[in-house]
């Protein structure tokens, strides 16, 4: 079939068009750029933005699901900026749908839509772990009122009388070959002597090699349907195999060839320096992201990992890539 992948040139948006390249199906990318590593796969690329409704109408004409992967984020930044891309650009999509008779809507979310200030969680199902409130960050705000709205709008009509079946994935911090955010700023701070843990490092998390992040969104979208077990839910996808913060930051340095990080500070340090940074970038107008922020503090500094039971319950999802094996494969894809 037909399927529209918005944000296909990213990192996990690239592993969702050669998938349903592999599947055989006909893959159309909307994106801001124009990615060659896409024209390499065959996907047709539109390019256009996310809050430009009609830009997202044409680019779904002809569609028969989406995969909505698309999104603005990072742990700064103005408010707006994120509610465009992430809220607007995600009604859009949900509109495209309904206008279109686009009957599967797989939607990449996050995590973060649960995060509470230092709230640790173990095993947490999207069932146990209700949603955040008071975000520090625009991305894990506005992320969370989109995630609201497409599992809202499961079930709904649409034009050709049919029903919309949806369904939320919240991947936990993707990593692997072909990363080129997370892995390239650590190893630029673990070289520069500029890394440290919030903390301990003892907090365990959760992480998710690519194909696997992948294959979740292949593995719900074969079972969505009106009334299938996924619809209308969320799940937190990863590995299913939580490490502590030091264990596995130190594993994936090692498999870029950076140096290990043993510092640490304190939690109140670094809230404090976030709370600082925070105040001074819109003031002095500074460039970039801020090294850190309150919402980075919190993060970095808490134990977060999930069970992968709902996923396996309701769609047939087990990782097949071990958490051994993406660090051998990330570790030939730096050497080579």
């Amino acid at each position: 079939m037909r399927i529209l992948v918005t944000g296909g040139g990213g990192f996990l948006g690239q592993a969702l068009c050669r998938g349903l390249v592999e599947r055989g199906h006909e893959v159309v990318s909307f994106n801001r750029g124009h990615y060659p590593a896409l024209d390499a796969l065959g996907v047709r690329q539109v390019r256009g933005d996310l809050a430009d409704a009609q830009a997202v109408l044409e680019a779904a004409r002809g569609a028969e699901a989406i995969f909505h992967n698309a999104a603005k984020a990072g742990a700064w930044g103005d408010y707006d900026g994120y509610f465009q891309a992430n809220v607007v650009g995600t009604r859009n999509v949900l509109a495209a749908c309904r206008a279109l008779g686009i009957g599967r809507l797989v939607y990449t979310s996050t995590p973060s839509v649960t995060h509470r200030r230092t709230h640790p969680v173990e095993g947490g199902t999207a069932d146990t772990v209700p949603y955040g409130e008071g975000f520090k960050a625009p991305y894990a705000a506005t992320k969370t009122i989109a995630e609201k709205e497409v599992l809202a709008a499961n079930g709904s009509e649409l034009a050709d009388g049919a029903r919309l079946a949806t369904v939320a994935l919240r991947p936990r911090l993707i990593w692997g070959p072909g990363d080129q955010q997370i892995l390239p700023r650590l190893v630029e701070r673990a070289k520069a002597g500029r890394l440290r843990f919030v903390g301990d490092g003892r907090n365990r998390i959760d992480t998710t090699y690519i194909d696997n992040a992948a294959q979740a969104h292949f593995d719900a979208f074969e079972h969505l349907a009106p009334g299938a077990a996924c619809a209308g839910r969320a799940y937190f996808i990863s590995n299913g195999e939580p490490r502590p913060t030091r264990e596995i930051v130190n594993a994936l340095l090692e498999a870029a060839g950076a140096p290990r990080v043993e510092g640490t500070i304190p939690f109140p340090v670094a809230y404090a320096v976030g709370a600082l940074c925070e105040t001074l970038w819109p003031l002095l107008r500074l460039r970039g992201e801020p090294p850190m922020t309150r919402f980075l503090a919190e993060q970095l500094s808490t134990t977060h990992w999930y069970s992968m039971e709902p996923a396996r319950r309701d769609f047939g999802y087990v990782p097949k890539v071990p958490i051994a094996e993406g660090l051998e494969r990330l570790r030939a894809a730096w050497r080579g």
